[in-house]
Parts: C-alpha cells; structure tokens; sequence
C-alpha cells in the first residue's frame, strides 16, 4: 500500500511540475494517456531516487561539504534528467528541456512531495 501512496505522490509532483514549469512536458493524447505517462515516469522516478541517487550522493560528499548542502539541487536536477532520458528510452511523453527546467521542477516535485508527505497519515509514510 504504501509503494502505491508513494507511486501517486509522485505522479502528483510530476503533474504540478509539468503544469507549473515551461520546460517540462507530458506529452500529447487523452487524460488517461497522460495519467499513464505520469504512472510510468513515477515509477522510473522512484527507482532512480532510490538506486542511482544514493551512489551520486556518496560520489559528491565533498562538493555537498563545499556549498553546505547546496549541491542537493543539482543532484535533485540529474535525477530528473536521468528520469526523463530513460523514459525517452521507453517512449514515454516526459520531456525536461535543460538542466534549468530541470532545477526548478525539482524544487517543485520536491516541494510539492513534502506537502503531500505532512497532508497523509503516519501510516503511509515510511518511518
């Protein structure tokens, strides 16, 4: 249950994210075409933040040091890149026009997964 809490507060980011930021995109088709997309991208999202994200961040230890932490933007920023060049991979419609677009829908994915993460119950979070 709680994979699939996390699977849809994720598509939601992603959503808010798509709709808020100009260079991020869901692709053309139907509202359930769309909906699918943003599953899919989820899922991919997810798996990079929990397999990829780790290894970058014990990689770049000095430079999170160096800027005080700062640096977990950018990092937040690769992930969503690498997201959305897998899903490319897949033919998926998710697209993140730059490392900018990127930057500021992760600022936003974040944001939003954080509201959503103090709005559900203690059940569906992972502590």
């Amino acid at each position: 249950m709680r994979f699939i809490v996390r699977i849809l507060a994720g598509a939601v980011a992603l959503a808010v994210a798509a709709a808020l930021i100009g260079g991020i995109s869901v692709g053309p088709g139907t509202t359930s075409e769309r909906v699918l997309t943003l599953l899919a991208v989820a899922v991919i999202f997810g798996l990079v933040n929990a397999i990829v994200r780790p290894i970058v961040r014990l990689i770049s230890i000095p430079l999170f040091i160096l800027t005080l932490g700062l640096f977990t933007f950018v990092v937040n920023a690769l992930m969503l890149l690498l997201t959305a060049w897998i899903g490319d991979q897949f033919d998926l419609a998710f697209e993140v026009d730059g490392f900018w677009s990127a930057l500021l829908g992760a600022l936003v994915i974040s944001v939003v997964t954080f509201a959503i993460n103090v709005i559900l119950p203690d059940q569906y979070e992972g502590r």
